[in-house]
């Protein structure tokens, strides 16, 4: 589980086909502290497993294995050496929840189809998929590139988000563009709200 909060940009040091999907390596610092071999990392809100560390100077190596489905269906596919990514570590069970529940789990790619300043924010617009936008609400929470974001207003073939200079500054979001992918995580609780709410007057255990 994550919070949506980053807690800092990471750098794509080396993709590599392997025989059951990718390998890939992200070059950090400050999310490595502390981080096990079997440990959780959202890489642009994606979770990840760390299956290997090495230390680079001051920097370390964190090697993520993905499935070949996960990185079809994230926008890691279009990353290159060099990117820039966002990094969170799994929220600790002490921690503050200072976004809303993310869970790692990709709902779908949507494309930015506006992205410019305005005074001292950036106003950003996304067309996003329909399974993610019926989960859309104004002033709802959604993770972007897994930044846990408010929902300013809902368009017609998907949302837009206000951005501070802060969120600006210390994710990603500084190196995109329009038309480029984002990974995109629809409210956990609204989806589980649309479940239950699906099932009304089915016994439960009957499919």
């Amino acid at each position: 589980m994550f919070t949506g909060i980053v807690e800092e940009t990471g750098t794509v040091a080396k993709i590599t086909p392997a025989d059951a999907g990718i390998q890939l390596t992200v070059r950090c610092r400050k999310v490595a502290r502390g981080l096990k071999l079997g440990d959780s990392v959202a890489v642009n809100g994606c979770c990840l497993t760390v299956v290997k560390q090495t230390t680079r100077g001051r920097d370390k190596l964190l090697r993520f294995d993905l499935l070949r489905e996960t990185w079809l269906r994230t926008n890691l596919q279009f990353a290159a050496v060099g990117a820039v990514v966002n990094l969170e570590r799994a929220l600790a069970a002490n921690g503050r929840l200072g976004g809303h529940f993310v869970t790692g789990h990709v709902d779908g790619v949507g494309r930015i189809t506006r992205w410019e300043r305005k005074g001292a924010d950036h106003v950003l617009d996304i067309a996003a998929p329909v399974e993610v936008r019926r989960y859309v609400v104004h002033k709802g929470s959604i993770a972007v590139d897994g930044i846990s974001l408010t929902v300013a207003g809902v368009t017609r073939g998907g949302f837009r988000i206000w951005i501070i200079p802060h969120t600006f500054a210390v994710t990603a979001l500084r190196e995109r563009k329009v038309g480029d992918a984002v990974n995109l995580e629809a409210d956990l609780l609204g989806k589980y709200v649309d479940q239950f709410l699906g099932q009304r007057g089915v016994p439960q255990g009957i499919k």
